[in-house]
């Protein structure tokens, strides 16, 4: 029986692996003759994506972009040995876009208010690096602008730093559940002076049914109180969810908030515009100890301090906001939180607030703190017009990094491109590719080859009659494979 455990283990780890597909598994080394075996990394073989509901505007037009990196070698078109497909979040729904091939990018439009929130679920070779992106236009009215949101994994913890109960300003959670059970979630918010209560407890035991989705005012859980800056902690009791925030902002705009990356001492904030001409910085801290922060604005050339706002004093439990006003200057940056002393460090979480434009022209988007790109990432739904579509490298560290950037296919056809960065330490690099001949939207990959971590945005703008429309989506490592142990021993053994 002691022959047969090094076999168990390994078997019940890739098991796992099948069935999560969503983040890397790390399972303890098995050992045989006392030696350690070694993991090996296997492609996941299923993920779950979650896309909330567009638009409430019956004028919103709504593109979706469904799109799996080839495997390595592997030619984009080549047939998959799987399956996915997003289809509306409730038991009878429909599906909406049913991708076949790797490396190839698949399309679908939806119009008007009642395009529905999705979930999806890609196996096989459909599903390491799965990425889906969905991206409304409203033209005219309160929610005018281009709302870009990349569809999320479920979890059970999100951070929003950046969300809004003042006048003016229309805040709703999203929160879609994939699964067949019912979900729990609570909703806290913190002002600048600590944690809010909310009314009668509206913003605790909200119950999303199986495979639907509900959107939360975040104004109503405390209608007595108008908090320009505010911070949402969105957790679940029970199941979980996808969870985004879009945001419609009177005569300025209208986007989805991306939840933050989780707490930590340093953060990045890739790809602010060029042109913003405001960029507020929002920032909290979990835990129950102050953070000092220094601010850097890593640009094409070096990192600077923004003068006069050198440092932002944090205090736990709180949310701080600063106003950067044209911090980039005509030359686009990613904005770098590091501790004012590297002994002192406090976990946060961070986002900015970016517009574009000015008076009647403004238009607004989000830059939340984000990991790095890891190995790969990817973003779906990049236009090939002229300057439309702008992707940000930034390496925050010490070292110079290498990546590739592949544009895949078009939707309606062309050619794959790609090229190799090398991304100098403390820098931003903007990079265009784009397919040749291609048509209709494609992805965008980075892969990083050497060096140190890499941070990526997407600036994806359509401007209309004057109006700077755009959405910013940051890059997230795919997840793609999950370490898996190897079987410590020979398995002719089992027969002997």
């Amino acid at each position: 029986m002691k022959q047969r455990a090094p076999l168990t283990l390994a078997a019940a780890a890739a098991a796992l692996a099948a069935l999560t597909g969503l983040a890397a598994l790390t399972a303890p080394e098995a050992q045989s003759a006392g030696s350690k075996a070694a993991a090996s990394r296997m492609p996941v073989e299923r993920s779950l994506l979650v896309c909330p509901a567009p638009s409430s505007s019956d004028i919103a037009d709504t593109t979706y972009t469904a799109f799996t990196p080839a495997a390595t070698g592997e030619k984009a078109g080549t047939p998959g040995q799987g399956s996915a497909r997003l289809l509306g979040a409730t038991k009878d729904a429909k599906p909406v876009l049913e991708p076949k091939e790797p490396g190839k990018p698949f399309g679908a439009t939806a119009a008007g208010a009642d395009a529905p929130a999705l979930t999806g679920t890609a196996d096989g070779s459909l599903a390491p690096g799965w990425t889906a992106q969905q991206t409304t236009k409203v033209s005219v009215g309160r929610a005018r602008g281009v709302l870009g949101a990349g569809c999320t994994a479920p979890g059970t913890d999100f951070w929003f730093p950046a969300v809004s109960t003042a006048k003016g300003r229309e805040d709703y959670v999203h929160l879609t559940n994939p699964d067949d059970a019912a979900a729990v979630v609570d909703i806290k918010l913190f002002g600048p002076d600590g944690p809010l209560k909310s009314e009668a407890g509206t913003g605790e035991n909200i119950r999303i049914d199986p495979r639907s989705s509900k959107a939360v005012l975040l104004s109503s859980l405390e209608p007595a109180t108008q908090l320009a800056d505010a911070t949402a902690h969105v957790t679940t009791r029970a199941g979980r969810v996808g969870a985004s925030v879009q945001v419609a902002e009177e005569g300025v705009g209208a986007d989805w908030l991306p939840a933050a990356t989780d707490p930590a001492g340093s953060l990045v904030l890739p790809g602010i515009p060029a042109d913003a001409t405001s960029v507020r910085l929002v920032a909290f801290v979990p835990g129950d100890q102050d953070a000092d922060l220094r601010l850097r604005l890593a640009g094409q050339g070096g990192s600077i301090s923004p003068a006069g706002n050198e440092q932002l004093h944090v205090k736990a439990g709180m949310t701080a906001s600063v106003d950067l006003a044209d911090l980039t200057r005509g030359e686009a940056g990613s904005l770098l939180l590091t501790p004012a002393d590297v002994k002192k460090t406090s976990p946060v979480v961070a986002a900015v607030r970016v517009v574009r434009g000015s008076g009647a022209k403004q238009e607004l988007g989000f830059v939340p703190a984000t990991g790095p790109v890891g190995p790969r990432a990817t973003v779906a739904d990049n236009r090939p017009e002229e300057n439309t579509t702008v992707l940000a490298l930034t390496a925050p560290g010490t070292e110079d990094a290498k990546v590739r950037v592949t544009a895949s296919p078009g939707t309606g056809g062309g050619e794959a491109a790609s090229k190799e960065v090398v991304v100098k330490a403390g820098t931003t690099q903007n990079v265009t590719v784009a397919p040749t001949g291609g048509k209709g939207s494609y992805a965008l990959t980075v892969e990083t080859l050497s060096g140190g971590p890499v941070h990526a945005a997407r600036t994806l703008s359509l401007p209309h009659e004057g109006i700077a429309m755009f959405t910013v989506q940051t890059l997230s490592d795919d997840r793609s494979t999950v370490s898996v142990p190897r079987a410590a021993q020979d398995l002719s053994v089992l027969t002997r």
